[in-house]
């Protein structure tokens, strides 16, 4: 039986034939995708050590002495909380027991 859709008849077999191109077009495009993005992971991946490389390359020992000066300072800022941390539930837990 025909269909009416947006003025155009079309019967059974065209409107499954349409599905079919659709569906085909759906693969393909994904087929694709998934091509392309493989490819651009591959290509980031390289881009991405090269820059790396590049830029520890570019960076003076007094600039990499100095990020690890912040690092270290980080490390022991984190540690004092940790301690005052320790600290404050051990004096907790001594008033309870008090």
């Amino acid at each position: 039986m025909p269909t009416r859709k947006r003025g155009v008849i079309r019967d059974d077999a065209s409107r499954r034939e349409a599905i079919r191109k659709r569906e085909r077009r759906v693969v393909e495009t994904e087929e694709e995708r998934s091509r392309r993005l493989s490819t651009m992971a591959q290509r980031g991946i390289g881009h991405n050590r090269r820059a790396v490389e590049d830029r520890r390359a570019e960076e003076t020992e007094e600039q990499r002495n100095s990020l690890l000066s912040d690092m270290a300072q980080r490390g022991q800022v984190r540690r004092a909380e940790e301690t005052e941390e320790q600290n404050r539930l051990l004096a907790v837990m001594g008033q309870r027991s008090q």
